[in-house]
């Protein structure tokens, strides 16, 4: 017998103000045209004032709560994946455990900034298969306008906020490829390559929270690459080949990171969800968002063999294999 970590639900919040691309044009030298041929991106979701990560991480976690018919006393542990708490600290997992009135149980933070999620599903799989939890909410939840440099339209223009959620359960398998559940993991960090995605600020360095930076060029160049050879070295863990694969659902990114990373898999855009035209890069909160999307427009169904993979600063990358 095996013990698998199967999704039991899935679900999503966006804020509810939404930033077309022609809001950019009235302070930046952009242009709609210009924002959608190099990102695929048309809009996205910003917070309101007086809105948190905390704020859009509960919200999505109890979407994903009713999605699997549980409520909190069912979960055993919260896992968020986020670059933009709240505070400091405490994490924004026991912020949320708070608000969603859990009393019991633990929480906390993982950082991997747009790999996040594949970080907290990869750790969060850990717990269960080793015992330790039994059912685990797993969030990404992000509000990246917070700390945008917004005379720079190189990078402004990019990202959005939002979160999603997944209740992740033990479940009894036969310990083939054709068990349900997270079926392998891939993870990878390489610190030589901090430059070309990072926040210039840091509570021991400068102690402000500081403004993204970003060398898109360069980071397109390593996305497509590692993006490529992390969902293949999860989907040789997984005994699956990408033939076995029904859907891709990447980190959304940008469109020609998501377009470069499916031809060199030898995929069909048509098996990828894509969501970046109306939420641009939620960071850590794209994939869970994109998963939850991609259910509810009745794409991905029971018993899919879903791949997902992302990469972000440090760099930090990584992929999932698991079956829906």
């Amino acid at each position: 017998m095996t013990i698998r970590a199967v999704v039991d639900g899935v679900g999503h919040y966006l804020p509810e103000r939404v930033v077309p691309n022609s809001h950019f044009e009235t302070f930046l030298d952009t242009s709609d045209e210009w924002i959608r041929s190099r990102s695929g991106i048309e809009r996205r979701h910003f917070v309101a004032e007086d809105q948190t990560t905390s704020d859009l991480g509960t919200r999505a976690a109890l979407a994903a709560m009713a999605n699997a018919g549980v409520g909190p006393d069912d979960i055993d542990g919260i896992l968020v994946a986020t670059s933009t708490p709240d505070l400091t600290f405490p994490s924004v997992a026991t912020m949320i455990q708070n608000q969603l009135g859990m009393t019991r149980g633990f929480g906390f933070d993982v950082q991997a900034v747009c790999a996040g999620f594949i970080y907290a599903l990869a750790n969060a799989n850990a717990l269960i298969v080793s015992g330790q939890a039994k059912r685990l909410l797993v969030i990404g939840a992000e509000t990246f306008s917070r700390i945008m440099d917004w005379t720079d339209r190189s990078t402004c223009v990019l990202f959005g906020d939002g979160a999603g959620a997944v209740v992740l359960s033990a479940s009894e398998a036969d310990g083939s490829s054709q068990d349900r559940g997270i079926l392998s993991t891939d993870l990878n960090s390489d610190g030589r390559y901090l430059d070309m995605l990072y926040v210039d600020g840091g509570v021991s360095s400068t102690g402000t929270s500081g403004k993204l930076k970003m060398q898109g060029n360069l980071l397109f160049r390593q996305a497509v690459e590692k993006l490529t050879t992390t969902a293949e070295a999860a989907l040789e863990k997984a005994a699956l080949s990408d033939d076995d694969v029904d859907w891709i659902v990447p980190h959304q990114a940008n469109i020609r990171i998501i377009q470069g990373t499916a031809k060199k898999l030898g995929i069909s855009m048509d098996r990828v969800v894509v969501t970046v035209q109306d939420h641009g890069n939620t960071s850590a909160a794209s994939i869970p968002l994109a998963l939850s999307v991609g259910v509810a427009e009745g794409k991905i169904k029971r018993g899919d063999v879903i791949v997902s993979e992302a990469i972000g600063g440090g760099l930090a990358w990584g992929a999932v294999v698991l079956r829906w």
